[in-house]
């Protein structure tokens, strides 16, 4: 018996009526990650498209994978290189054993070490983040007997990639539950929610557990080794102070610096962006938009200058590179539920979160990763500036198909 035989054996059990009924969304999250839905439109007004939220989905998560590899090999670089600084000797745990155990060993130098120390740092806390957000996914699909949605895919890999390697699972499986309770299922699930899931988890967390979510050993999860951001070094000592510490402007492009796992190379990320562009699962007005509202709010910035805040003098392609800036308008921003829907109303919308990211890392000292607030920022008015730009076009129609004073004399 063929598997899709197998599948519609089974259906009628899961179907209306059926001895489990309550179970169908769970059957049917299984299918679909084998075959399509056989569930389609068939009669009009409804618009039929090959690109279903599967596909949509789908391509999302191939998107992410130039940031996932680069996750690896530059998580386990960075640890890696201060394990080497600081000694192996003083330190233990079943990663390095591991490894050891392995014969791979704890080497900068080498491309399979890095990437494997890397892995086992990541697959923990993907696999966390599949298990408590999925659960919580069935619930509320099983409750309210509906479909799982695909959607929750995407959300897990991105909110894993916007994670520091050393956060504790705990915390990851409490900050994905949040992230699909409260920034989703409380609106009624994919498709209705007005917040990025992702980054409503990931902005709980930081709130939440400012400890583990802000500072600088975290980054580099090894005990007894300190190693401040590039974001945090420009915001104490500025821009140029970077050179001092070895870090250059390609060397942030490249993404050898130390970060979260998948927003440390605008090189992947802008890898990801164009395979959405491509495919059209992005719109490329909301990219347009916040590279807009980014570049001139800093420039207008280094032109006012300042002598007591060195945030001031950094230049458009330094935001470019360093924080979670590229990440998050590639996979952020141009998320299409929670912003806007109107031609118009995308480039207000990027533009809005281009200068609110630049505002908070320079007039915010206390805060200076603005990336997360200024898409959060964003989303929230989201709807309010599509609201404006539709009466804004319904007043300009209705302007335009009245009659004019002469005419109604006429009539």
């Amino acid at each position: 018996m063929s598997l899709r035989s197998y599948f519609n054996s089974l259906e009628p059990h899961f179907e209306k009526g059926g001895k489990y009924e309550k179970y169908y969304p769970i059957f049917e999250m299984v299918e679909t990650i084998f075959f399509t839905s056989n569930t389609v439109t068939k009669v009009a007004p409804h618009a039929r498209s090959f690109v279903d939220m599967k596909r949509v989905m789908t391509y999302v998560v191939i998107s992410t994978v130039p940031c996932i590899l680069w996750a690896l090999y530059n998580t386990g670089l960075q640890t890696n290189s201060a394990l080497a600084t600081l000694g192996i000797e003083a330190h233990s745990g079943w990663r390095i054993s591991f490894l050891q155990l392995t014969g791979l060993g704890i080497n900068p130098d080498s491309l399979i070490s890095n990437v494997f120390h890397g892995l086992l740092y990541f697959l923990p806390i993907y696999l966390t983040t599949l298990v408590a957000g999925g659960i919580c996914e069935v619930t509320f699909a099983t409750i309210r007997g509906h479909e799982v949605n695909e959607g929750f895919l995407v959300s897990s890999m991105l909110f894993a990639l916007t994670l520091p390697a050393s956060t504790p699972l705990w915390q990851v499986a409490l900050g994905i539950a949040f992230g699909v309770v409260v920034g989703k299922e409380v609106f009624g699930g994919t498709g209705k929610n007005f917040l990025n899931p992702a980054l409503t988890g990931r902005a709980f967390l930081y709130f939440a557990y400012p400890a583990y979510m802000s500072g600088d050993s975290i980054w580099t999860p090894v005990d007894g080794y300190s190693g401040a951001t590039s974001l945090g070094i420009a915001a104490a000592e500025g821009y140029e102070s970077l050179s001092n510490y070895g870090i250059t402007w390609a060397d942030a492009f490249l993404g050898t610096i130390q970060g979260s796992l998948g927003e440390t190379s605008t090189l992947a990320c802008a890898i990801g962006l164009v395979f959405l562009l491509i495919t059209k699962i992005a719109n490329y007005r909301m990219v347009v938009g916040c590279l807009a509202g980014m570049i001139v709010f800093s420039s207008f910035l280094n032109w006012i200058g300042s002598d007591t805040n060195p945030m001031f003098s950094m230049p458009w392609y330094w935001h470019l590179v360093i924080g979670s800036y590229a990440f998050g308008l590639v996979f952020m921003v141009t998320e299409p539920v929670s912003g806007s829907h109107t031609n118009l109303g995308r480039y207000i919308y990027g533009a809005l979160i281009g200068f609110m990211v630049v505002m908070i890392r320079v007039l915010n000292p206390a805060f200076p990763e603005g990336m997360m607030l200024a898409i959060l920022f964003g989303n929230i008015f989201a709807p309010l500036i599509d609201h404006f730009v539709v009466m804004a076009n319904i007043k300009s129609c209705l302007l335009y198909t009245s009659p004019s004073p002469r005419d109604k004399r006429q009539s």
